[in-house]
């Protein structure tokens, strides 16, 4: 449990330089799932370590496709491309 926590406190702090120290303990250990997790950031190394690292966030962006997305389902999908991209100018 101190290993997730451990992850969770990089996540929180953006101690991203501490990934590399974590990843070396929890492979010491015994635990299948979390290996399986780690095999799974060490893909893509350098965005996890870019996450961890950074503040940013995509919020803003999935709130506006979260809107169309909404738009199209009251339409109960009889919309072509050119009637969803007039209704989401008129709502603009």
């Amino acid at each position: 449990m101190g290993h997730v926590r451990a992850f969770g406190r990089m996540l929180i702090q953006f101690r991203g330089e501490w990934f590399p120290v974590w990843i070396a303990a929890v492979r010491v250990g015994d635990l299948p799932r979390v290996h399986t997790f780690i095999n799974g950031l060490e893909r893509d190394l350098a965005a996890v370590t870019a996450c961890l690292t950074l503040p940013g966030s995509s919020g803003v962006v999935e709130g506006h496709v979260n809107r169309i997305k909404m738009m199209k389902r009251h339409m109960c999908g009889r919309v072509d491309f050119r009637l969803l991209r007039k209704r989401v100018r008129l709502a603009s």
